[in-house]
């Protein structure tokens, strides 16, 4: 039996087990939210370290990526400073490669086509492969970058103008404690009221990035509006649907009723190919993905039909 656990600085509240049986073996999943204790989330990693086949670091980042440059969050490699034998992932190998590859998907193999279509991505530091893939197709993108991890009313509309920013910014903001960036524990079920920033939801067609980033200023009425995003739980659907989107693509599947993050799921896919992550390159990724028959969830609530 194979184990892949994820160590969240996120709220408890979001605890998630499952048995699945991929390509011939058996795994138990797991997350486990510290509720924004970083002394517990690193305490946890070190007890655990050699128990698990593989540590997925939920909450927080290891990398940011801008262009072909990337940043290290101090705070998130602190986590994992005395994990000696568990090889500990983030989700960066996928989101450069999974979440490239649900773009496409969306584009070609349903009636989401992207060219000409707006779209508020409220982080692209965190998920770039998402970023270039929608750029590339000709959708119109907002970068929120500045507005939800750090408040400040300044949309980005390009990857250049992102990455000049990104080389100011991001070398001070990984240093930063993370939950002055980012909610974890209890904040995130906080929604903030501003209506600077609900034009830029209201003005797009689609809305895609971080779950967290994405509910932050979502305004009540979401009538029509596309998402696409990472780990939801039931609750998060169901206020979803209430707000009145028309489509939710979470990028990785749904296993036993719950989307896992893709720092479990690249736990997930380096413990099939025995190897550490530095050793996996994108296609190493896309053929695991592909021998698994990996696809993003998708929920038309329209219609009331999940494939």
């Amino acid at each position: 039996m194979k184990k892949v656990i994820s160590i969240s600085l996120g709220s408890s509240k979001r605890d998630h087990r499952v048995e699945v049986n991929i390509l011939g073996e058996k795994f138990i999943i797991e997350r486990r939210g510290t509720n924004g204790d970083k002394k517990k989330a690193a305490r946890l990693f070190t007890e655990l370290d050699g128990k698990y086949d593989a540590f997925g670091i939920g909450g927080i980042d290891l990398y940011i990526y801008s262009g072909k440059k990337r940043y290290t969050f101090r705070d998130a490699k602190k986590l994992i400073k005395d994990v000696k034998q568990t090889p500990a992932v983030d989700g960066s190998g996928l989101k450069n490669t999974l979440e490239r590859r649900v773009v496409a998907f969306l584009d070609q193999k349903t009636g989401l086509k992207l060219a000409n279509k707006k779209v508020l991505m409220v982080s692209a530091v965190d998920r770039f492969g998402m970023a270039e893939a929608l750029v590339s197709l000709g959708a119109e993108v907002i970068f929120g970058d500045l507005i939800f991890a750090l408040g400040l009313p300044m949309p980005i509309y390009s990857l250049k103008t992102l990455d000049k920013i990104a080389r100011t910014f991001a070398p001070v903001i990984t240093k930063l404690p993370i939950e002055w960036v980012y909610p974890t524990g209890n904040n995130q079920d906080k929604k903030y009221t501003n209506e600077k920033y609900t034009r830029y939801y209201q003005e797009a067609d689609v809305i895609a990035g971080d779950y967290h980033f994405v509910r932050k200023y979502m305004p009540q009425d979401m009538n029509g509006k596309i998402i696409i995003t990472n780990t939801v739980t039931q609750e998060n659907i169901s206020e979803l649907e209430k707000s009145g989107i028309k489509t939710l693509i979470t990028t990785t599947p749904e296993l036993n009723g719950r989307s896992f993050g893709t720092n479990v799921m690249e736990g997930v896919l380096i413990t099939l190919a025995g190897k550490k992550p530095g050793e996996l390159s994108s296609d190493d990724y896309l053929k695991l993905l592909d021998k698994i028959g990996f696809s993003p969830r998708v929920i038309e609530f329209d219609r009331q039909a999940v494939s």
